[in-house]
Protein backbone atom coordinates (compact mmCIF):
# COMPACT_ATOMS: atom_id res chain seq x y z
CA UNK A 1 0.00 0.00 0.00
CA UNK A 2 2.84 2.67 0.61
CA UNK A 3 3.96 2.41 -2.96
CA UNK A 4 0.63 3.83 -3.93
CA UNK A 5 -0.19 6.53 -1.34
CA UNK A 6 0.76 10.07 -2.59
CA UNK A 7 0.82 8.42 -6.19
CA UNK A 8 -1.20 8.71 -9.78
CA UNK A 9 -0.71 5.17 -11.04
CA UNK A 10 -1.05 4.02 -15.00
CA UNK A 11 -3.07 1.63 -15.93
CA UNK A 12 -6.56 -0.16 -15.85
CA UNK A 13 -7.94 -0.18 -12.43
CA UNK A 14 -9.24 -3.54 -12.12
CA UNK A 15 -5.98 -4.54 -12.40
CA UNK A 16 -4.52 -1.60 -10.24
CA UNK A 17 -7.17 -2.32 -7.95
CA UNK A 18 -5.79 -5.52 -6.86
CA UNK A 19 -2.76 -4.61 -5.29
CA UNK A 20 -4.55 -2.42 -2.50
CA UNK A 21 -5.35 -4.41 0.62
CA UNK A 22 -8.94 -4.75 2.02
CA UNK A 23 -10.35 -2.07 3.81
CA UNK A 24 -7.19 0.44 3.08
CA UNK A 25 -8.40 3.82 2.18
CA UNK A 26 -11.12 5.98 3.96
CA UNK A 27 -13.26 7.42 0.86
CA UNK A 28 -13.44 6.10 -2.82
CA UNK A 29 -14.67 8.79 -5.03
CA UNK A 30 -15.13 7.70 -8.26
CA UNK A 31 -16.24 9.43 -11.92
CA UNK A 32 -16.14 6.88 -14.75
CA UNK A 33 -16.90 7.24 -18.29
CA UNK A 34 -20.56 7.80 -18.69
CA UNK A 35 -20.75 6.05 -21.37
CA UNK A 36 -21.81 8.52 -24.02
CA UNK A 37 -19.37 8.75 -26.69
CA UNK A 38 -17.39 11.10 -25.11
CA UNK A 39 -13.25 11.55 -26.87
CA UNK A 40 -11.27 10.13 -24.69
CA UNK A 41 -7.84 9.39 -25.36
CA UNK A 42 -7.68 6.07 -24.68
CA UNK A 43 -11.07 4.68 -23.57
CA UNK A 44 -14.13 3.56 -25.56
CA UNK A 45 -16.44 5.35 -24.40
CA UNK A 46 -19.47 3.24 -25.99
CA UNK A 47 -19.77 -0.09 -24.60
CA UNK A 48 -22.83 -2.11 -24.95
CA UNK A 49 -25.85 -1.29 -21.88
CA UNK A 50 -25.16 -4.85 -20.14
CA UNK A 51 -21.32 -5.01 -21.17
CA UNK A 52 -21.00 -1.82 -19.57
CA UNK A 53 -23.15 -2.41 -16.26
CA UNK A 54 -20.97 -5.47 -15.90
CA UNK A 55 -17.82 -3.41 -16.23
CA UNK A 56 -19.35 -0.96 -13.54
CA UNK A 57 -19.85 -3.82 -11.45
CA UNK A 58 -16.57 -4.77 -11.55
CA UNK A 59 -15.14 -1.68 -10.35
CA UNK A 60 -17.97 -1.07 -7.38
CA UNK A 61 -17.18 -3.59 -6.04
CA UNK A 62 -13.52 -3.26 -6.00
CA UNK A 63 -14.22 0.11 -4.43
CA UNK A 64 -15.92 -1.18 -1.36
CA UNK A 65 -13.45 -4.01 -0.92
CA UNK A 66 -10.99 -1.30 -0.48
CA UNK A 67 -12.65 1.30 2.16
CA UNK A 68 -12.06 1.04 5.59
CA UNK A 69 -15.41 0.32 7.80
CA UNK A 70 -15.46 3.76 8.54
CA UNK A 71 -15.20 4.74 5.42
CA UNK A 72 -17.46 6.19 2.41
CA UNK A 73 -18.10 5.83 -1.45
CA UNK A 74 -19.13 8.33 -3.55
CA UNK A 75 -20.23 7.67 -7.09
CA UNK A 76 -20.42 10.29 -9.57
CA UNK A 77 -22.63 9.99 -12.87
CA UNK A 78 -25.65 11.04 -14.54
CA UNK A 79 -29.34 9.82 -13.15
CA UNK A 80 -29.72 6.92 -15.66
CA UNK A 81 -26.49 4.73 -14.61
CA UNK A 82 -27.15 5.76 -10.43
CA UNK A 83 -30.41 4.26 -10.61
CA UNK A 84 -28.42 1.19 -11.97
CA UNK A 85 -25.46 1.93 -9.55
CA UNK A 86 -27.95 1.94 -6.15
CA UNK A 87 -29.48 -1.65 -6.96
CA UNK A 88 -26.03 -3.21 -6.27
CA UNK A 89 -24.71 -0.70 -3.76
CA UNK A 90 -27.83 -1.41 -1.84
CA UNK A 91 -26.91 -5.12 -1.62
CA UNK A 92 -23.52 -4.08 0.10
CA UNK A 93 -23.30 -0.90 1.94
CA UNK A 94 -25.54 1.57 3.27
CA UNK A 95 -27.33 4.52 1.38
CA UNK A 96 -26.45 7.92 3.38
CA UNK A 97 -27.78 10.54 0.61
CA UNK A 98 -27.92 11.31 -3.44
CA UNK A 99 -26.55 14.54 -3.57
CA UNK A 100 -27.63 16.77 -6.27
CA UNK A 101 -25.26 18.60 -8.08
CA UNK A 102 -26.68 21.48 -10.14
CA UNK A 103 -25.44 21.33 -13.75
CA UNK A 104 -27.58 22.72 -16.34
CA UNK A 105 -27.32 21.46 -19.82
CA UNK A 106 -28.36 22.55 -23.46
CA UNK A 107 -32.15 21.08 -24.21
CA UNK A 108 -32.30 17.77 -25.58
CA UNK A 109 -35.52 18.04 -27.19
CA UNK A 110 -38.58 15.67 -26.00
CA UNK A 111 -37.74 15.28 -22.89
CA UNK A 112 -36.79 17.39 -19.66
CA UNK A 113 -33.70 19.03 -19.93
CA UNK A 114 -31.41 17.79 -17.84
CA UNK A 115 -30.15 20.14 -14.89
CA UNK A 116 -27.88 18.17 -12.28
CA UNK A 117 -25.69 15.13 -11.94
CA UNK A 118 -25.85 12.97 -9.48
CA UNK A 119 -23.01 11.67 -6.79
CA UNK A 120 -24.34 8.72 -4.31
CA UNK A 121 -23.20 8.89 -1.41
CA UNK A 122 -23.17 5.68 0.91
CA UNK A 123 -21.27 4.32 3.94
CA UNK A 124 -19.50 0.83 4.29
CA UNK A 125 -21.64 0.64 7.66
CA UNK A 126 -23.33 3.62 8.55
CA UNK A 127 -22.86 3.21 12.43
CA UNK A 128 -18.88 3.29 12.13
CA UNK A 129 -19.51 5.92 9.18
CA UNK A 130 -16.94 9.00 9.52
CA UNK A 131 -19.31 12.32 8.60
CA UNK A 132 -18.47 15.92 9.14
CA UNK A 133 -20.94 18.81 8.96
CA UNK A 134 -20.13 21.47 6.95
CA UNK A 135 -21.23 25.15 5.99
CA UNK A 136 -21.06 27.35 2.97
CA UNK A 137 -22.01 31.15 2.58
CA UNK A 138 -24.90 32.85 2.37
CA UNK A 139 -26.69 33.39 -1.11
CA UNK A 140 -26.93 36.81 -1.47
CA UNK A 141 -27.95 39.29 -4.69
CA UNK A 142 -24.98 39.94 -6.84
CA UNK A 143 -26.34 44.15 -6.86
CA UNK A 144 -28.10 44.31 -3.87
CA UNK A 145 -25.99 42.46 -1.58
CA UNK A 146 -28.68 40.93 0.65
CA UNK A 147 -29.53 37.65 1.10
CA UNK A 148 -31.55 35.83 -1.16
CA UNK A 149 -33.86 33.52 1.12
CA UNK A 150 -36.27 35.30 3.53
CA UNK A 151 -35.87 33.71 6.89
CA UNK A 152 -39.46 34.83 8.12
CA UNK A 153 -38.46 36.95 11.16
CA UNK A 154 -35.59 34.45 12.62
CA UNK A 155 -32.94 36.70 11.44
CA UNK A 156 -31.30 36.62 14.81
CA UNK A 157 -30.73 32.92 14.31
CA UNK A 158 -28.63 33.41 11.52
CA UNK A 159 -25.15 31.60 11.46
CA UNK A 160 -22.40 34.26 10.98
CA UNK A 161 -21.07 32.06 7.67
CA UNK A 162 -23.67 30.18 5.95
CA UNK A 163 -25.93 27.40 6.24
CA UNK A 164 -25.66 23.93 6.48
CA UNK A 165 -24.97 22.21 2.90
CA UNK A 166 -28.17 20.15 2.11
CA UNK A 167 -27.87 17.39 -0.49
CA UNK A 168 -28.46 19.78 -3.20
CA UNK A 169 -25.91 21.81 -4.26
CA UNK A 170 -26.16 24.95 -6.61
CA UNK A 171 -23.26 26.80 -5.67
CA UNK A 172 -20.87 25.05 -7.33
CA UNK A 173 -20.49 25.41 -11.44
CA UNK A 174 -19.26 23.35 -14.34
CA UNK A 175 -16.20 24.13 -16.27
CA UNK A 176 -16.27 25.83 -19.04
CA UNK A 177 -14.66 24.33 -21.86
CA UNK A 178 -11.74 27.02 -22.85
CA UNK A 179 -8.03 27.68 -23.11
CA UNK A 180 -7.69 27.44 -18.91
CA UNK A 181 -9.29 23.95 -19.10
CA UNK A 182 -7.33 20.46 -19.33
CA UNK A 183 -7.73 18.70 -22.49
CA UNK A 184 -10.12 16.42 -20.92
CA UNK A 185 -14.01 15.88 -21.35
CA UNK A 186 -15.03 15.66 -17.70
CA UNK A 187 -13.10 17.92 -15.77
CA UNK A 188 -14.92 18.32 -12.17
CA UNK A 189 -14.62 21.82 -10.27
CA UNK A 190 -11.54 21.68 -7.66
CA UNK A 191 -13.95 22.93 -5.02
CA UNK A 192 -16.16 20.30 -5.43
CA UNK A 193 -14.08 17.35 -4.54
CA UNK A 194 -12.80 19.43 -1.53
CA UNK A 195 -16.34 20.04 -0.11
CA UNK A 196 -16.28 15.90 -0.35
CA UNK A 197 -12.86 15.47 1.15
CA UNK A 198 -14.15 18.25 3.84
CA UNK A 199 -17.38 16.53 4.71
CA UNK A 200 -15.56 12.51 4.77
CA UNK A 201 -12.48 12.62 5.93
CA UNK A 202 -10.02 13.71 8.73
CA UNK A 203 -6.35 14.86 8.05
CA UNK A 204 -4.14 12.28 6.68
CA UNK A 205 -7.40 10.20 5.81
CA UNK A 206 -6.40 8.20 2.11
CA UNK A 207 -8.64 9.37 -0.78
CA UNK A 208 -8.72 6.80 -3.42
CA UNK A 209 -10.05 7.45 -7.16
CA UNK A 210 -9.95 5.12 -9.76
CA UNK A 211 -10.65 7.08 -12.68
CA UNK A 212 -8.68 10.24 -11.56
CA UNK A 213 -8.26 11.87 -15.06
CA UNK A 214 -6.15 15.01 -14.76
CA UNK A 215 -6.06 15.18 -11.19
CA UNK A 216 -8.90 16.87 -9.77
CA UNK A 217 -9.31 14.77 -6.57
CA UNK A 218 -5.82 14.51 -5.74
CA UNK A 219 -4.92 18.08 -5.87
CA UNK A 220 -8.27 18.64 -3.85
CA UNK A 221 -6.72 15.89 -1.11
CA UNK A 222 -3.18 17.34 -1.16
CA UNK A 223 -4.27 21.17 -0.79
CA UNK A 224 -6.62 19.68 2.38
CA UNK A 225 -3.27 17.44 3.82
CA UNK A 226 -4.99 14.04 3.11
CA UNK A 227 -3.21 11.13 1.57
CA UNK A 228 -4.39 10.18 -2.07
CA UNK A 229 -4.49 7.45 -4.64
CA UNK A 230 -4.96 7.62 -8.47
CA UNK A 231 -5.64 4.86 -11.24
CA UNK A 232 -5.73 6.85 -14.59
CA UNK A 233 -5.48 4.82 -17.77
CA UNK A 234 -4.15 7.54 -20.25
CA UNK A 235 -0.79 8.01 -19.97
CA UNK A 236 -1.05 11.79 -21.23
CA UNK A 237 -3.77 12.56 -18.04
CA UNK A 238 -1.51 11.20 -15.70
CA UNK A 239 1.64 13.12 -16.63
CA UNK A 240 -0.78 16.26 -16.18
CA UNK A 241 -1.67 15.40 -13.19
CA UNK A 242 1.82 14.62 -11.72
CA UNK A 243 3.01 18.36 -13.17
CA UNK A 244 -0.18 19.71 -11.45
CA UNK A 245 0.42 18.21 -7.99
CA UNK A 246 4.09 19.15 -8.03
CA UNK A 247 2.78 22.67 -7.70
CA UNK A 248 0.43 22.22 -4.88
CA UNK A 249 1.28 22.11 -1.44
CA UNK A 250 -1.04 21.12 1.46
CA UNK A 251 -2.21 24.41 2.54
CA UNK A 252 -5.96 25.40 2.32
CA UNK A 253 -6.43 26.21 5.17
CA UNK A 254 -7.07 29.18 7.96
CA UNK A 255 -4.80 29.29 10.77
CA UNK A 256 -4.95 25.48 11.40
CA UNK A 257 -7.82 24.64 10.12
CA UNK A 258 -8.62 23.13 6.40
CA UNK A 259 -11.14 24.80 4.69
CA UNK A 260 -11.76 25.18 0.71
CA UNK A 261 -11.10 28.12 -1.34
CA UNK A 262 -12.51 29.18 -4.16
CA UNK A 263 -11.95 32.91 -6.37
CA UNK A 264 -10.23 33.90 -2.69
CA UNK A 265 -13.07 33.04 -0.33
CA UNK A 266 -13.87 30.38 1.94
CA UNK A 267 -16.72 28.04 0.03
CA UNK A 268 -16.96 25.41 2.51
CA UNK A 269 -15.90 24.99 6.33
CA UNK A 270 -16.88 21.81 8.80
CA UNK A 271 -19.56 23.15 11.38
CA UNK A 272 -16.86 21.50 13.90
CA UNK A 273 -14.03 24.11 13.12
CA UNK A 274 -16.11 27.00 13.32
CA UNK A 275 -16.08 27.74 17.05
CA UNK A 276 -12.56 28.03 16.04
CA UNK A 277 -12.35 29.80 12.62
CA UNK A 278 -14.72 32.65 14.00
CA UNK A 279 -12.14 34.58 15.42
CA UNK A 280 -10.57 35.21 12.07
CA UNK A 281 -13.45 37.45 10.94
CA UNK A 282 -15.18 40.43 11.10
CA UNK A 283 -18.68 39.55 12.36
CA UNK A 284 -21.08 41.88 13.02
CA UNK A 285 -22.50 42.26 17.04
CA UNK A 286 -25.99 42.49 15.76
CA UNK A 287 -26.59 39.30 14.38
CA UNK A 288 -29.19 40.65 12.04
CA UNK A 289 -27.29 42.80 9.86
CA UNK A 290 -26.24 39.68 8.50
CA UNK A 291 -28.87 39.94 6.58
CA UNK A 292 -27.06 43.18 4.27
CA UNK A 293 -23.62 42.73 5.39
CA UNK A 294 -20.83 39.91 4.19
CA UNK A 295 -18.86 38.93 7.31
CA UNK A 296 -15.31 38.96 6.10
CA UNK A 297 -11.49 37.95 7.42
CA UNK A 298 -10.41 40.62 10.03
CA UNK A 299 -6.52 41.71 10.47
CA UNK A 300 -4.84 38.37 12.24
CA UNK A 301 -7.41 35.98 9.42
CA UNK A 302 -5.84 37.58 6.41
CA UNK A 303 -2.35 37.01 8.64
CA UNK A 304 -3.10 33.25 8.94
CA UNK A 305 -4.42 32.42 5.26
CA UNK A 306 -2.79 29.75 3.58
CA UNK A 307 -5.27 29.49 0.42
CA UNK A 308 -3.35 27.54 -2.57
CA UNK A 309 -2.37 29.18 -5.23
CA UNK A 310 -4.76 27.77 -7.81
CA UNK A 311 -7.74 30.17 -8.81
CA UNK A 312 -10.24 28.45 -11.38
CA UNK A 313 -11.32 30.88 -13.34
CA UNK A 314 -12.61 28.61 -15.93
CA UNK A 315 -15.73 28.01 -13.53
CA UNK A 316 -19.23 28.62 -15.28
CA UNK A 317 -19.55 31.64 -13.12
CA UNK A 318 -18.52 33.24 -10.45
CA UNK A 319 -20.53 31.65 -7.32
CA UNK A 320 -23.56 33.65 -6.02
CA UNK A 321 -22.54 35.18 -3.05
Amino acid sequence: MSDYINQIRQGDCLKLFKQIPDESVDVVFADPPFNLKKKYRTHHDDLEFQEYLDWCEEWILECLRVIKPTGSIFLHNIPRWLTYYASLLNKNADFRHWISWEAPTAPMGKTLQPTHYGILFYAKNAKQNKFNEIRYPHKRCRKCNYLLKDYGGKKHLLHPFGPLVTDVWTDIHRLRHNKYRDKHPCQLPIHLLERIVLMSTDENDVVLDPFSGTGTTAIASKKLGRKFVGFELDEEYVEASLNKLSQEKPNSRIGEYWVSFHLDKVVTLREKDWESIEEFYSIPSNIKEIDFKRIKLNEKGKECRCPSKVVETESVASLPF
